[in-house]
């Protein structure tokens, strides 16, 4: 009797073990399989039954959560939407995640593994962390002067730390309130429906994903390929420039916009904006050396991210000399974001080295310990610092005597340059205005900022947009807001 009882424990202990087994195969091996179901809505309505961590500006959330009390508890918020919305991105139950609501979404949301203390626990009992939290590196005062700005206009501006890479600002326009998006019904469809159908784009951020021909700030990027080259030993000294200038083995004439271009010095070149002096000079460096020179600055590089993805700006690789004098001063195939050229000024401000940019200065757990920082990032010589040196000295000339009057900043030294592309059928298209510049405080040892704006007004009078006129003023409001923010500036 008692051999039959200890077969009948042994029996049930085997289908308690198997029990186990299956319901540690549904819970944990074959999980994946059933979240991933499409009739199943509880990870959904796991996502949304706890508030989403924040995305911070200095010691400020600029998101936050509330509460519906519906089967999609949390709704994503958003303070001061449109001015950070090419920063955030949206977070909506019914269309996703994009820019940091996307590439942070597992700190945020809490599905994290470094914000799980017991992972396997968690995998058996499905339960959610809380989420953490995203610091950005943005300056607050630098990115409402940019956004100010950039009122009832269309473009984009970007502001970079030269020293670490840091984003100090971010602003696309038209922007958009994101917040309408969160929810799942029928206002976040007609606010999508809305966005979606707006000739204006709001939801393009063309700070980072819109590239646009440089013009003549892409001159930078020729005349620091010229120098490195040793082709222009003094600045000073007359060009045989003729102006105009015929193209290379066509019949097309280059003019300039300037007067008194004609065998122009390239400081002279440089300050007024020759076009036919860096035509020049971009054929004297060759395609090699051009294709070399834009890529050290950043062109061309599919792999930027920020941490979401930058569009690629290009410089043509498969050039005639024609091509490449057009190239050489920011027309022709060759397209750039305002990031990229903020980089381009970056590189000026920062002796020659060029940082890629960052937007996450570190993640946080919700008690506010540290998760992750961004630490240093790779660097790259796009110039020798002699030549570095020379082209912030003629970067100071455009702001004191050229075309960049407009954003000097009384007690710093500002550097900049202007540039006008063209663009469409025959030139037809309203021309882009450009200004990238750096600025340095009155106690600085190292300029603080680098700024790039780009400003495409379609509604403007062709004769009157200008990088001086249009864009430069805006570069000015935000260089000043991070000197003063620093208190960089003597009577700040």
């Amino acid at each position: 009797m008692t051999r039959h009882i200890r077969h009948a424990g042994l029996f049930c202990a085997l289908l308690l073990v198997a029990l186990l087994l299956n319901a540690a195969r549904v819970q944990v091996v074959q999980a994946p399989l059933y979240d991933g179901h499409p009739a199943n809505r509880r990870p959904e309505i796991a996502r949304y039954e706890q508030p989403r961590g924040n995305i911070l500006v200095g010691d400020r959330p600029i998101t936050g959560s509330q509460d519906t009390r519906e089967h999609l508890r949390y709704e994503r918020t958003y303070a001061d939407g449109p001015m950070y919305a090419p920063v955030t991105g949206f977070a909506s139950q019914l269309y996703g995640t994009t820019l940091l609501e996307h590439t942070e979404d597992g700190i945020l949301s809490g599905s994290h593994p470094m914000l799980a203390p017991f992972p396997l626990w968690n995998d058996f009992t499905r339960a959610r962390n809380a989420g953490g939290n995203v610091v950005t590196t943005l300056d607050p005062a630098a990115q409402r002067a940019a956004y100010q700005g950039l009122a009832g206009r269309k473009g984009a501006v970007a502001a970079l730390e030269p020293s670490t890479g840091r984003i100090l600002a971010l602003v696309s326009a038209p922007s958009y309130d994101p917040q309408p998006l969160s929810g799942n019904g029928a206002a976040a469809a007609r606010a999508w429906q809305r966005l979606n159908a707006d000739r204006d784009r709001p939801m393009l951020n063309r700070a980072v994903r819109q590239t646009y021909p440089p013009g003549s700030t892409f001159k930078i990027v020729t005349l620091a390929a010229a120098l490195d080259a040793g082709l222009v030993p003094d600045l000073d000294k007359p060009t045989d420039s003729p102006d105009a200038y015929r193209l290379p083995r066509t019949r097309t004439r280059l003019s300039n916009y300037a007067k008194g271009c004609a065998d122009a010095s390239v400081r002279e070149a440089f300050v007024f904006s020759c076009n036919t002096v860096f035509a020049q000079l971009g054929v004297q460096v060759g395609v090699p050396g051009m294709t070399a020179a834009a890529r050290s600055f950043g062109f061309n590089d599919r792999a930027l991210r920020i941490p979401f993805a930058v569009a690629r700006s290009t410089f043509d690789t498969s050039l005639d000399q024609a091509q490449l004098a057009l190239s050489s001063i920011g027309q022709y195939n060759t397209r750039a974001t305002p990031l990229q050229m903020a980089m381009v000024a970056a590189a000026v401000a920062n002796g020659g080295q060029v940082r890629d940019p960052y937007l996450v200065e570190r993640t946080t757990r919700p008690g506010g310990s540290t998760l992750a920082t961004a630490g240093s990032r790779p660097i790259r010589q796009a110039m020798t610092p002699a030549t570095a040196a020379r082209l912030r000295g003629l970067m100071l000339g455009v702001v004191r005597g050229g075309t960049g009057r407009n954003a000097a900043i009384r007690g710093a030294k500002v550097g900049g340059k202007t540039g006008t592309a063209q663009h469409g059928i025959g030139n037809s298209g309203t021309p882009y205005a450009w200004f990238v510049s750096w600025a340095q405080g009155g106690r600085d040892l190292q300029p603080r900022v680098a700024v790039a704006v780009v400003v495409e007004d379609a509604d403007a009078n062709r004769g009157d947009i200008s990088g001086g006129g249009d864009a430069a003023p805006i570069a000015r409001a935000v260089m000043e807001a991070v000197l003063k923010s620093r208190d960089r500036l003597p009577g700040s």
